[in-house]
């Protein structure tokens, strides 16, 4: 009897050391290695420490935040980088900087239960991953459970009801949807692939408070890490506007939302590059702008308008009406949004009104001070 329990008591004992050593053991490291399937769970790939619903970054995760950021429903949004070690991120001017590949950004989008009080916490909605594989950027749609416990791949996308308080106290609704992996092209297409969008240099040229609670410049902490090359100084560095601080000029402002939620289909090499419009922080060329400017074609999409912009007239404004419609048929931007952006949609309408109509766009070099010929 004696031996029949050591027997079983050593079988065992055996069993849970082959579970102890078959249980994977949490680490610090990143667990992405673009040669393998993607993971169907998010927190396989180990971008965050302890309880993932708190996006704590891991080692070689670093966050970032944009100066005027993109609308989607108003969504709140935790952004991070991946760059593999001993990698460099390599400084571009104008566009998206260059990411080596093996490089991630993550983005995840959530809404806090109360806006006016954060600490009653937040449900995450979905987690948008822009892998750079050996044959270009690959984009994957991650949707978490309602336990907040993980996210799974989901290329089909979907959508999730979602209620919460904004900072008005107002109640607050919308049936969100998360973009299927083919939609997630149609914003990221540039130049014939699929490219980043925010991380340019003009958006993240700001200071933003790190884990360790000091403010730093994103572009002078990213080179202090390691990660980014070709970094001068940020001071001589391109940067927009914050597109609700009204210590910038309105009009740059304008440009800088329009910019980020615009820009990247309304430029030569995007989707809407056929239009003409281009609505980019950098254009000068008024027309391009759309004032004064004829739709290429005009249906619905105008609602009887005549230009893309009439300086001193926003109700007489293309832009104005499609930016400020939930009417599938009319509404820009045609993804991403159910809702119209009250208060983005405010400050095109403000910077619209504002216009002279002799002269109703000054541009301003920011490094010489001087004017800039706007019909070039």
């Amino acid at each position: 009897m004696k031996k029949k329990f050591i027997f079983y008591f050593i079988i065992s004992l055996l069993g849970i050391l082959f579970l102890f050593e078959c249980t994977p053991k949490k680490d610090n490291v990143v667990h992405l290695d673009i040669s393998k399937p993607n993971f169907e769970k998010l927190s396989e790939y180990n971008f965050f420490k302890d309880d993932i619903k708190n996006l704590s970054p891991n080692s070689g995760i670093v966050p970032y935040e944009m100066i005027t950021p993109l609308f989607s429903d108003y969504a709140q949004k935790a952004r991070f980088i991946y760059v593999p070690k001993g990698k460099t991120v390599a400084y571009q001017e104008e566009d998206v900087l260059d990411f080596p590949v093996g490089s991630c950004i993550i983005k995840n989008f959530f809404y806090y239960n109360d806006e006016r009080n954060p600490s009653k916490g937040r449900r995450i909605i979905e987690t948008r991953l822009l892998i750079h594989k050996n044959d270009g950027w690959e984009t994957l749609p991650y949707i978490w459970n309602e336990e907040q416990t993980d996210a799974t791949l989901q290329v089909a996308g979907g959508d999730k009801h979602v209620e919460w308080i904004n900072k008005k106290g107002e109640k607050m609704t919308v049936e969100y949807t998360i973009p299927n992996k083919n939609q997630c092209k149609s914003c990221h297409w540039n130049k014939e692939e699929i490219t980043p969008i925010g991380p340019k240099v003009r958006n993240i040229n700001c200071d933003m408070v790190y884990t360790d609670g000091k403010k730093r410049n994103q572009l002078d902490m990213w080179a202090t890490l390691g990660i980014l090359k070709g970094l001068e100084c940020p001071a001589t560095s391109p940067r927009v506007a914050k597109w609700d601080d009204p210590i910038d000029p309105i009009q740059d402002r304008a440009l800088a939302y329009l910019d980020v939620n615009c820009g990247h289909c309304h430029r030569p090499e995007g989707q809407g590059g056929t239009s003409g419009l281009t609505l980019t922080y950098t254009e000068h060329n008024t027309t391009k702008l759309g004032l004064y400017k004829s739709p290429v074609a005009a249906g619905i999409g105008s609602g009887g308008r005549l230009y893309d912009i009439v300086p001193g007239y926003p109700d007489s404004s293309i832009i104005y009406y499609r930016m400020n419609s939930t009417n599938p048929g009319v509404m820009m931007p045609e993804l991403g949004r159910h809702l119209v952006h009250k208060e983005g949609v405010e400050l095109i309408y403000q910077w619209i009104a504002g216009m002279d109509k002799k002269n109703p766009i000054v541009f301003v070099d920011p490094k010489t001070g001087c004017k800039i010929d706007a019909g070039k």
